[in-house]
């Protein structure tokens, strides 16, 4: 008979104990029902957009529908031209995408390798940027966004502004600096043996062994941008550059609430396919790094 190896902080002899199990089983029925709190809201947009008009207003309303209209999806995705916020918002989060990976993981191997006098305070101003609250520099920013300083650039109904954003994030600075330091200081000494230049072993030494890291940094940074509102709210304008999640915000009033729902259906679905099928490298990813040591 096989017993339980691995019940995370709990081992096997604690886990005999009546009263450890009983603590156990407790803490897991607590979890399954915070998820199931999660779970059941956007689940019951996605069911609720496939009924049909009559069930959909009916009181009181179904749990499990009794008809499902899939012509609604279709007949929505074409009236509201949903494609093109698609569009924007893959263009949008594959260049916050390339300004985090570059910027940020450069910074990274900065702090991490090279280390020059001075960049230890320099990092920790940095990590400290996380403790200050995002309100108080709406202000400031949402200024250099509309007067660009120097250039006297207005670079609202662009996506630049959250691309600049992306580019400095101290939370994906210390991570790209906590994966840099598990990797052997002795590859980067035998890269200068045979004459690689400082950005050469960036290239050629660091970046091969952080795929698991960075694919880890481009999942979550294509979820935070799919979600993000606020600023692209503030800084695009003309509907042709509106994201789907500005688009739905702005439509709402024009909206039928049946309609209401698919739009939402159409906002949630790409980060749950995202989640399910990347879901390794999500959890795993960060913790990658102990593996390149010896």
């Amino acid at each position: 008979m096989k017993t339980k190896e691995n019940l995370g902080i709990i081992g096997n002899i604690e886990y005999k104990s009546p009263g450890i199990r009983v603590l156990y089983w407790s803490i897991f029925v607590l979890m399954v029902a915070i998820a199931a709190i999660c779970i059941l809201p956007p689940v019951w947009i996605m069911v609720s957009s496939l009924k049909d008009i009559k069930e959909f207003y009916s009181i009181p309303p179904t749990l499990i529908p009794r008809t499902f209209n899939i012509g609604k999806l279709w007949d929505t995705w074409q009236e509201f031209n949903f494609l093109n916020y698609y569009l924007n918002t893959g263009y949008l989060a594959l260049g916050s995408i390339i300004f985090c990976l570059t910027f940020n993981g450069l910074a990274g191997y900065f702090f991490s390798k090279l280390k020059p006098r001075g960049s230890t305070l320099l990092f920790v101003l940095i990590v400290w940027t996380v403790m200050i609250p995002n309100t108080v520099g709406m202000v400031p920013l949402f200024s250099n966004i509309i007067d660009f300083p120097i250039l006297h650039l207005n670079l609202t109904n662009t996506f630049w502004p959250m691309w600049f954003m992306a580019a400095v994030n101290p939370v994906v600075i210390l991570i790209f600096k906590n994966f840099f330091d598990a990797i052997p200081q002795s590859l980067l000494e035998a890269a200068k043996i045979d004459g690689a230049t400082t950005i050469g072993i960036f290239i050629r030494v660091i970046l091969p062994l952080s795929t698991p890291v960075m694919g880890t940094i481009t999942i979550l940074t294509m979820n935070s941008v799919w979600q993000d509102f606020f600023w692209p709210f503030m800084v695009l304008k003309e509907q042709s550059t509106w994201s789907v999640i500005v688009a739905i915000y702005n439509l709402k009033a024009s909206l039928p609430q049946d309609i209401q729902f698919i739009a939402l259906t159409f906002a949630i679905l790409p980060p749950i396919i995202l989640f399910i099928f990347f879901q390794k490298y999500i959890m795993t990813g960060q913790s990658m790094g102990g593996s390149i040591k010896g």
